[in-house]
């Protein structure tokens, strides 16, 4: 992997885009590869410049970021994609996380949070907070009694008693070492039940191993009131 880390940053305000570009300017090690006003075109100049991240708004016309997210976690299984979005409890990034999206960023969010995020994940870590995660999805993700039952509870049934538990505990927040404090693990078994669980549920990250356990009922949300 290059030092540099290319991005490529699509949304449909101009103002946007030249703020999240010059804030990047003069942080040494990356560079914005394009720009992109909607989610087609961001495809198109992803394929052209094959950025390592793509920081993708959601609500963007001619296709939007969902959509496009989708095609390049098909087409582009290398470039990692960040959703923005204006709000933190937007039920569109549910979308997005699902679609294959690494985490999200806040559109008003600090030059140092911008770099750090972006670091993270070029390195293949999903960028979310482990609370913040579990809120959002438990609030927008539909109970499984009123969707059509999704193609993960085949592959949960093969899951170890072990696997199970620590899923549970990161459907609940629970970071890595919290999981392993719990359940009176090493960090490095912990790791290795994690890696087994995902190829097992066939998920990429840590926000979609939580809207599986959501979709499946192995976690319920909590209503208010």
């Amino acid at each position: 992997m290059s030092e540099t880390v290319k991005v490529l940053i699509a949304d449909d305000q101009p103002l946007v885009r030249r703020g999240l570009a010059l804030m990047l300017a003069p942080e040494p090690g990356f560079q914005v590869v394009a720009e992109a006003a909607n989610g087609a075109e961001a495809v198109r100049l992803a394929h052209e410049h094959r950025p390592d991240v793509v920081v993708m708004d959601i609500r963007m016309p001619v296709l939007d970021g969902i959509a496009a997210t989708e095609r390049l976690t098909a087409e582009l299984p290398d470039c990692r994609v960040l959703a923005l979005s204006t709000f933190d409890m937007d039920e569109h990034v549910v979308g997005a996380l699902r679609a294959g999206a690494c985490g999200f960023l806040p559109k008003d969010i600090s030059p140092e949070d911008l770099v750090a995020a972006l670091r993270v994940v070029r390195d293949g870590e999903a960028i979310l907070a482990p609370r913040l995660l579990t809120r959002l999805i438990s609030t927008h993700v539909t109970a499984p009694d009123r969707r059509p039952a999704p193609a993960v509870p085949s592959a949960a049934e093969g899951l170890t008693p072990r696997e199970r538990d620590v899923w549970r505990l990161i459907a609940g927040g629970s970071d890595n070492a919290e999981i392993a404090d719990r359940l009176g693990l090493s960090a490095s078994t912990v790791k290795n039940h994690i890696t087994a669980l995902f190829a097992k549920l066939r998920v990429r990250d840590r926000a979609q191993a939580v809207i599986a356990a959501y979709e499946t009922g192995l976690v319920t949300a909590r209503r208010e009131g």
